[in-house]
């Protein structure tokens, strides 16, 4: 029985075999080099405009540091942080009670010269003692007076006051606390920031790329031609005005390889504080420049490269150096031509040699589908 199964399993496949091996002979040996369609786009020139970023820091146009100008505990702090001051308003007030004392003292002392001097002057009109006692009073009482308005005047330094109008800053010390003039830290600063100063610097090989470009034979022409400038600020948002280049320094600086430059932003909102932090953004122009969407492209090695797409539509790879990325284009610097054709999108599924068909299309439009994918 067993061998009569065998037999039948036997049969069926001598049968079969033939069936299989006729179906594949029929299927069309062209279906594997079928093209794929791609779409390609025509590499060209456009006017770019670029944004390099550094890191700045923001002052006031006018930050004055606020000291004492005699020793003394803190009496009255009359400010708050971040409140608006003008000129003259009092900040803080010290303890005069000592100085008060010397004040009286110093008084008596005047009062005594003022007596002596007034002794003498009949005297000396009797011609009963010579002028050289007189004047040697007068000297006494002159000394006198200095010493009480010294005195005097230190204690309307206890008074401090504001040097300008402007914001308050932080105030590290508080009431009971001992300064002097010599302390390290300032009470307080106020800062004037209707306008602000944003200082940043730039290394020596984009100075020079930068500088370059601008009208100019010295630096002071330069920095009046330079182009507007915009902020970023701490939160990544742009500020809505844009600042001017007021100053260069006159040479690179030897620790870090910098140059240093300060540009002014209005300030008519006062959200930009003394202490603030952002990011210059200074353009670069890039006039009839060579372009393809930075989609186009992909790295080996840390090089570019992009698809160019054969006569017989066939494609290979070719290496490429790109000067600036803006917006999702690449700007090239070498290794393409205008109106070579290359592959717009899917470089990830190609491969050098395959053949597609080519399915022209814009170069907006392959950066725009970059901007919906990760809008």
């Amino acid at each position: 029985m067993r061998t009569k199964t065998i037999l039948k399993y036997m049969v069926a496949m001598a049968v079969i075999a033939p069936l299989l091996t006729s179906c594949n002979q029929a299927q069309p040996q062209g279906q594997q080099a079928m093209a794929i369609p791609f779409p390609t786009v025509k590499v060209a020139r456009k006017d770019i405009v670029a944004h390099k970023q550094f890191p700045a820091s923001i002052e006031g146009v006018v930050s004055s540091e606020v000291r004492a100008k005699v020793s003394g505990y803190i009496q009255d702090v009359l400010v708050d942080e971040g409140e608006n001051v003008r000129k003259g308003q009092p900040l803080f007030r010290l303890e005069t009670q000592t100085l008060s004392q010397d004040a009286e003292a110093a008084k008596a002392q005047v009062n005594v010269a003022q007596v002596e001097v007034n002794k003498l002057v009949p005297l000396v009109e009797k011609g009963i003692i010579g002028d050289v006692q007189l004047e040697t009073a007068k000297a006494n009482l002159a000394q006198a007076r200095s010493n009480y308005n010294s005195i005097a005047a230190n204690i309307g330094y206890a008074t401090i006051k504001s040097p300008v109008d402007g914001v308050v800053g932080s105030i590290p010390f508080r009431k009971g606390t001992l300064v002097s003039a010599a302390d390290a830290v300032p009470l307080t600063t106020v800062s004037s920031i209707e306008n602000v100063y944003a200082y940043f610097s730039m290394n020596e090989k984009d100075f020079i790329s930068f500088t370059r470009n601008v009208e100019g034979k010295t630096l002071d022409d330069k920095a009046r031609n330079m182009p507007k400038v915009k902020l970023l600020l701490a939160d990544g948002s742009s500020y809505e005005e844009e600042g001017t280049i007021e100053t260069i320094t006159g040479q690179i600086d030897t620790q870090t390889g910098t140059v240093s430059f300060r540009a002014t932003f209005p300030n008519p909102t006062l959200l930009l504080r003394n202490g603030s932090s952002g990011t210059i953004m200074v353009p670069e122009r890039y006039d009839d420049a060579l372009v393809v969407p930075a989609l186009s492209s992909f790295e080996q090695q840390g090089k570019k490269f992009v698809y160019i797409v054969a006569d017989n539509d066939s494609i290979y790879a070719r290496s490429i150096q790109s000067s600036a990325e803006v917006d999702n284009l690449l700007v090239i610097k070498d290794g393409i031509k205008e109106n070579e054709q290359i592959l717009g999108k899917g470089v990830g599924k190609a491969r050098p040699g395959m053949k597609i068909t080519p399915q022209p299309t814009s170069i907006d439009s392959i950066v725009n589908s970059f901007n919906t994918v990760f809008k």
